[in-house]
């Protein structure tokens, strides 16, 4: 199988080496997406890469794609209004976990409700990384943050499950560590009619690891290796065998209705002048 070239899909004139923290798993998932669009041969001018603030905010700016890099928890919301009016463009939102399910949260909800055909790649590394180290939705329970410095006290957000019961069609979970797996599922997700969430679980050695004393980034990606299995594995361990273990793999993939071919039929019965009809849902 030829290798794909990396630096087809990337902005060269851009500010490399880039301003991740050396060691950081964020390149690790950009490099699956490049890997997953390349198998899929889809033209870079077919492509939108919207992106909000913090660390994964980062990614557009290296990618040779239409990009935008726009405000705090909205990626999802730009990237909804472009494809709405764009609905043949392959549209990706990358957000941190902070930016999807904090700011971003109603945001979240309410595009998994509609189940519009975007991709989100939502990497999951516990904290907001780029303004300090503050705990986020997704930090674990009794953990040391910048704004936690005795433990942090709040259940950390299921991102996957909350997906699940908003109405996304797609739901997968990968690791950094596990990285082919992880373009294997993204390039899944994209082929998915409908809204693919996808979780990748990264981590941030500098601020979250330093604090918390979990060692240097090879020692927490070492930690993904020994503490993550695959749906198919996870199957045959009961709850109490699955505590403190990250399942990894398709968590749920169903045919809901999408958004953007239902509106186009609101659209055609505007402008044909009916008041109400019966909505066509499309057989998949």
């Amino acid at each position: 199988m030829q290798e794909t070239n990396v630096y087809d899909y990337l902005r060269q004139k851009k500010k490399f080496p880039n301003l991740w923290c050396a060691g950081c798993g964020i390149g690790i998932v950009m490099h699956a997406i490049i890997r997953a669009i390349d198998r899929l041969h889809i033209s870079k001018d077919d492509i939108a890469m919207i992106s909000g603030i913090g660390c994964t905010g980062r990614m557009p700016v290296y990618l040779d794609f239409n990009t935008m890099h726009t405000t705090h928890g909205r990626a999802l919301a730009f990237a909804t209004g472009l494809k709405l009016a764009k609905p043949n463009m392959h549209v990706i939102a990358v957000m941190g976990d902070g930016d999807a399910v904090a700011i971003g949260g109603n945001h979240f909800i309410h595009t998994c409700r509609r189940n519009i055909d975007i991709t989100a790649i939502v990497v999951n590394n516990q904290t907001y990384g780029m303004t300090g180290g503050q705990t986020s939705p997704t930090t674990p329970m009794d953990m040391l943050a910048t704004t936690a410095p005795y433990g942090n006290v709040d259940q950390p957000m299921p991102i996957c499950d909350l997906a699940a019961a908003a109405g996304a069609s797609f739901i997968a979970r990968g690791t950094v560590y596990h990285a082919r797996q992880l373009d294997e599922i993204i390039e899944q997700g994209m082929r998915k009619k409908g809204f693919a969430v996808i979780e990748a679980v990264s981590y941030c050695h500098t601020s979250f690891g330093r604090i918390n004393r979990l060692g240097k980034a090879v020692d927490m990606m070492r930690w993904l290796k020994e503490n993550t299995l695959t749906v198919e594995a996870a199957k045959r361990l009961t709850a109490e065998q699955l505590q403190g273990k990250i399942v990894r793999g398709v968590l749920l993939d169903r045919d809901i209705p999408e958004y953007t071919e239902l509106y186009q039929q609101i659209i055609k019965r505007a402008q044909a002048g009916e008041r109400a009809g019966v909505l066509h849902i499309p057989e998949r």
